[in-house]
């Protein structure tokens, strides 16, 4: 699967990329029929503490998943999201077994 990262308005380092490709490969594990992902990190100009966004969108056939998170952190956000986006795909996978 591929992930492509973007990082909107400041250049995220390696070891962020590096957290985010490993959260997405897990995801892989569940149902191995998806397309690729994008995953965009921007940072929210509230006063907020929790600033950092992470959206992630997967593509599978049929089917487009998406999940929006927002904490403290990148690393914290991308976690959540992946959480959000890992149900929604077991679920997907229960109605195709379902089917079946």
């Amino acid at each position: 699967m591929e992930i492509k990262v973007h990082s909107i308005h400041f250049d995220a380092d390696h070891k962020l990329i590096n957290f985010i490709q490993e959260k997405m490969s897990k995801i892989e594990q569940y149902y191995d029929n998806i397309l690729g992902g994008e995953v965009y990190l921007r940072i929210d100009k509230s006063d907020n503490a929790k600033n950092k966004v992470a959206e992630i969108r997967l593509l599978t056939p049929g089917k487009e998943m998406f999940a929006k998170k927002q904490c403290k952190s990148f690393e914290e956000a991308t976690d959540l999201a992946a959480e959000a986006l890992r149900r929604q795909v077991r679920r997907k996978k229960g109605k195709l077994l379902q089917l079946h």
